[in-house]
C-alpha cells in the first residue's frame, strides 16, 4: 500500500475546493466495501454544479460524427467516438479524475490501490441513451480495449436534470448469478456511483428511456484500471446475465446458456468471447 496520508485532513485537503463528499472518507470506505450485491458507493453532489453545466451544454449533438452508435438486441448506446473530442471543460473534468490527489481518494474508499487512469477513455466519456434505449444487465469487459490493462472500477457521473422516475433509465445492479435486481440508482443530476468491476458483478439498464419531448438518459463514465503483472487475464468483452428475466421469446441458445450455471458461462465467454 503506498505511504500516503489516510485521514481525511491528508487527501481531502487537496481536493476541497473541487469536489463535496456526504461524509467522511472512512465512512464512504465502510459502506462500498460492505455494500451489496457488490461494492459500490452512491454520492450525490460531489462535483460542481456548475462544471457540469458547462459539461453538459458542451455534449456534441447525435447527429455529429463524433458519436459511435452501438445496436443490437442488448445495447442502444451513444459513446463519444474518442477523447481527444472532449471539449475544454470536458478536458479539465478528466483530468481532475484522473489526478494522483483523486486516485488516492478512489484507493481509500476502494481499498484498490496503484489505480491506473485511462487518457484514451476507451469506453468513458459522454454516454448517450436515447429514446427507447436500453443497455440490457451485464457484466463489464474486464480488459481495456489495447493495453491490456484490468478494469477494476467504474465511476458514472449522471447528468440529467429533472429526471422522473416514470423516465426510465435506471441503473440496476444484480445478484452474483445475474437472475435478480437488488438495488436500483436513479440517474438524476451530479449523483455518482462508483463500483466495482468483476465478472459476477452484473448491471444494466434493462428499462427502455421514456422521457418526453425525446430526451436522453445522459451520463459521463471514467474506468479505473490496475496492472497485473505476470497475472494472466482472459480478456472477454461485456458478459450478459442469463434471460430469465426477459419477457420476450427465447432462443435455443438462450435456453441452454439459461440452464448452465453462470461460471460455465462466463468461462466459455472467456475463451470463445463475443464479437460484440
Amino acid at each position: 500500500m503506498p505511504d500516503v496520508a489516510t485521514q481525511d485532513s491528508g487527501i481531502l485537503s487537496l481536493l476541497t475546493s473541487r469536489i463535496s463528499l456526504p461524509t467522511s472518507v472512512q465512512r464512504l470506505a465502510e459502506q462500498y466495501q460492505t455494500a451489496k450485491p457488490y461494492p459500490h458507493v452512491v454520492l450525490d453532489g460531489m462535483f460542481d454544479d456548475q462544471i457540469l453545466d458547462r459539461l453538459v451544454s458542451e455534449t456534441p449533438s447525435l447527429n455529429n460524427e463524433k458519436w459511435v452508435e452501438n445496436k443490437d438486441e442488448h445495447l442502444t448506446k451513444y459513446n463519444l467516438r474518442s477523447a481527444v473530442e472532449l471539449a475544454d471543460t470536458g478536458f479539465q473534468h478528466v483530468a481532475f479524475v484522473h489526478s494522483a490527489a483523486f486516485l488516492y481518494l478512489l484507493s481509500e474508499i476502494t481499498g484498490i490501490w496503484e489505480l491506473l487512469p485511462d487518457p484514451y477513455l476507451q469506453g468513458g466519456g459522454y454516454h448517450i441513451l436515447p429514446s427507447g434505449g436500453k443497455f440490457d444487465v451485464h457484466a463489464d469487459r474486464n480488459t481495456a480495449y489495447e493495453t491490456g490493462l484490468a478494469r477494476r472500477l467504474g465511476m458514472i457521473t449522471y447528468l440529467n436534470k429533472d429526471w422522473k422516475h416514470e423516465y426510465g433509465g435506471q441503473l440496476e445492479l444484480w445478484d452474483k448469478a445475474g437472475t435478480r435486481c437488488e438495488v436500483v440508482v436513479e440517474p438524476v443530476f451530479n449523483r455518482t456511483i462508483l463500483f466495482e468491476i468483476a465478472d459476477t458483478n452484473f448491471h444494466g439498464v434493462p428499462s427502455p428511456i421514456a422521457a418526453p419531448g425525446g430526451r436522453s438518459r445522459n451520463s459521463f463514465v471514467v474506468y479505473y484500471h490496475t496492472a497485473e503483472g505476470q497475472k494472466k487475464i482472459t480478456p472477454h468483452s461485456s458478459v450478459y446475465a442469463p434471460s430469465f428475466y426477459q419477457k420476450k421469446g427465447r432462443t435455443f441458445g438462450q435456453i441452454v446458456r439459461d440452464c448452465t450455471p453462470p461460471i460455465i458461462v462466463r468461462n466459455f465467454l472467456k475463451i470463445f468471447p463475443p464479437k460484440h
